[in-house]
Formats: C-alpha cells, sequence, structure tokens
C-alpha cells in the first residue's frame, strides 16, 4: 500500500475517535516549538483525555505509523522537512492542573505548563516547584528529561506518572520505577507516553514562596535570553565544567550561522535570530563542539532533542 492511501486510511481513523478541531494535517511545527523553526508534521493530534492519547496510538500502531510526543516544544529542534506520521502534542486539552484542597498532593495534565504549575502551587501555599518558575516547558516534557534549574529538578517533587505503553495499557508508575536520573527518565527508554503527573509537595509560607520565584525570574531575565526563540539550553552540563562558561571562553559569544546564533546574553543558548533553518542550528552546534573540544578537551553533549527529517 502506498503511502498516501495509508494516511488516508489513518485519517478517517484518527477521525472517528477525535473531533476534525483538534487534528491538523501537514502543520508547519514553527508555530509549535519555542525554537519556531521545523517542517510539517503529516498529522498533528491534540487528545484532550488519556483515553483519546490510548485510541490515537493503538490506531497508529495498527497502520503502522511512527509516533512522536510533543508538549510544549521547548526543547526540541524538528528539522527542516518536518516529521513523518502523527504527532501527538499535550496543549491545553490537557493542561489541567488541580489537587484536594487541603493536602499537599497536586495532579496536572502531561500539558500543563511548568511555570503554570509552580504558580498554581505558590497560589494554594505549596513549596517545592519555586524553581520551576521561568522553565518554559509542560510538566510532561519536564518528567521526560527530569528538567531543572537553580539547583531543583522536578524528580524531587514528582511522586508518580500515569503514562500510555506501546501494548496500550494505561500504567502508573510510581518514584521509584521513574528511574530519574541527570535529565533522564525511564520514559526515554520504554516508549510509554507521560499524560499524568501527580506531585508530592510541601506547605509553605506564602511570602516566602514568592520571594523565591521573584528571585529566580529576576535571575532568568537577565541573565538568559528569553526575548528570542530558543529552545532553553543548548548542551548538557559537562562534568566539572558549564557549557555556557566553556562556549564564551572559547571565544564564541555572537558567532552566528545563517539565523543561528549563539546568544550575546548567555553563551549557552543557541537563538533563532530570524529565519533560521534546522540545518543552521546543527552547523552551529557542530561548530561550537568542534572549538570547545580542541580548546578544552570536553565535547559537549546537545541537551535538545533533535526529531524529524533533515
Amino acid at each position: 500500500m502506498v503511502k498516501s492511501d495509508l494516511y488516508e486510511k489513518l485519517k478517517i481513523a484518527l477521525l472517528s475517535v477525535i473531533p476534525p478541531g483538534r487534528i491538523r494535517f501537514q502543520e508547519p511545527m514553527t508555530l509549535h516549538t519555542t525554537f519556531q523553526i521545523g517542517g510539517p508534521a503529516d498529522f498533528l493530534v491534540f487528545p484532550n483525555s488519556i483515553h483519546e492519547v490510548a485510541a490515537a496510538l493503538d490506531l497508529a500502531r495498527q497502520h503502522g505509523i511512527a509516533v512522536t510526543v510533543l508538549g510544549n516544544g521547548s526543547n526540541v529542534l524538528v528539522l527542516d522537512h518536518g516529521i513523518r506520521g502523527m504527532v501527538i502534542k499535550f496543549g491545553n486539552e490537557m493542561g489541567y492542573i488541580r489537587h484536594n484542597g487541603n493536602g499537599t498532593k497536586v495532579i496536572a495534565g502531561a500539558g500543563a505548563l511548568l511555570s503554570d504549575v509552580s504558580s498554581y502551587a505558590a497560589q494554594h501555599h505549596l513549596s517545592g516547584l519555586e524553581f520551576a518558575i521561568g522553565i518554559p516547558g509542560s510538566i510532561g516534557g519536564a518528567v521526560f528529561m527530569n528538567a531543572g534549574a537553580y539547583e531543583g529538578e522536578i524528580s524531587q517533587v514528582v511522586d508518580a506518572v500515569t503514562g500510555v505503553c506501546p501494548d496500550g495499557s494505561i500504567k502508573r508508575f510510581t518514584y521509584a520505577e521513574i528511574d530519574f536520573g541527570y535529565r533522564h527518565s525511564i520514559f526515554q527508554d520504554n516508549d510509554c507516553t507521560i499524560c499524568e503527573v501527580e506531585l508530592a509537595l510541601c506547605d509553605g509560607i506564602h511570602q516566602d514562596i514568592h520571594c523565591k520565584m521573584g528571585e529566580y525570574t529576576a535571575k532568568r531575565q537577565t541573565k538568559q535570553p528569553i526575548e528570542m526563540p530558543s529552545a532553553g539550553s543548548t548542551f548538557k552540563r559537562p562534568p566539572g565544567y558549564f557549557a555556557g562558561t566553556l562556549i564564551e571562553q572559547a571565544g564564541l559569544k555572537g558567532l552566528q550561522i545563517g539565523g543561528a546564533q549563539v546568544s550575546l546574553k548567555h553563551a549557552g543558548f543557541v537563538v533563532n535570530a530570524g529565519g533560521a533553518t534546522a540545518q543552521d542550528v546543527l552547523a552551529l552546534i557542530k561548530e561550537i563542539q568542534h572549538r570547545v573540544n580542541d580548546q578544552f578537551g570536553v565535547l559537549l553533549q546537545p541537551e535538545v532533542r533533535i526529531i524529524g527529517e533533515a
């Protein structure tokens, strides 16, 4: 069966389980990533429940179609020819946040923005998520890569995660099963799709929480290029070093290839200075790696997920 016939069958099947307003075809990923870079996705699906996620994954499996899962698109570089198959995007439809009103457990859908969950916790005098106030990703994406900042990591507050597994089953993963590490979780290895996150926070003092969040926000605004499109920190922190410091010491601040540039504000960020392509970013990453390794003997590893077709 040729691909066009297969895709038409999948399209019909998807429309039987998800309303047409939440399915888009040949959708530019420039509209769905914080880098504002990337070619089109064949199918872009916005589920509104765990059961819709399971249904979409099941249809993709039946039709032999690849699946890519995105949260806020804040830690990814989508390549210039886009993404083949189905992209499941967790947005507002899966962005709920709730708790029991007097306890310290907060439950969030995978599409909830991490900064929104942090603000929600603060409003209810719950501490533990102050570090997350400026992180641009979703809670699902944060768990996937164990996101962190200012000495905090999401692993410090996650109690359990509910996801859909490759066989279609819905499973609740306890903390011990998530296997958190530096920028790592079990979900990078088991192909399960994160749908809901349970957070175990603690009671805090409202003024102290907001004071700490204000300090982190001020640091981020003054030291990071949040005014420009990027995918956050471009490289993982190498043992014993800081990637941004090495890049700056190598004299690479402001280095530009095409529309991709090493931020003038923070050398650890590659930014879209205007019209950047994925190839521009990849070429700049390669040049940074080469020059830093040549000068300091340290090979920087990208933190940004690279997905799609070049």
